[in-house]
């Protein structure tokens, strides 16, 4: 099985950024532990701050691979590029997020994206990701 993660922006500064939300571990130390957890299946990564950076990945990926965890970050809200990105291809994408974004600003209680992906995880932390792995093992059994 192959996973490809996709990180938006300001998601390469977890550790950093805002600790009391996101948490104190970066996602390169997350993302270790993630693939240790799962041994057999690939889990890819890749992060950007640039929209089309993110729609050109999926688009190279999004045929080939098992699934594809996102967060978009705060393009979640405004995106109807990675929307139409995510209808077109036919790999399953999770929307993760790791806080829960219905209990912070008004404005991220909608998604442009969600309607377009299998499903949404929000609220668990850097848990979200692992439970989107779960999400996907399950869909491609």
């Amino acid at each position: 099985m192959k996973i490809q993660i996709i990180n938006g922006p300001n998601l390469n500064l977890l550790g950093i950024r805002e600790p009391g939300i996101y948490g104190n571990s970066s996602f390169d130390t997350y993302l270790q532990q993630l693939r240790d957890l799962y041994p057999d299946i690939q889990i890819n990564y890749y992060q950007s701050n640039v929209e089309g950076e993110l729609i050109n990945v999926m688009q190279q990926v999004g045929f080939t691979i098992d699934g594809i965890i996102l967060n978009a970050g705060a393009y979640t809200h405004t995106s109807v590029a990675l929307h139409d990105c995510i209808r077109s291809l036919t790999a399953p994408v999770i929307e993760v997020h790791i806080s829960n974004v219905h209990q912070r600003e008004s404005f991220r209680h909608h998604s442009m994206i969600s309607s377009a992906c299998k499903g949404v995880i929000c609220g668990f932390g850097l848990d979200s990701y692992r439970l989107a792995v779960e999400a996907l093992k399950g869909i491609t059994k």
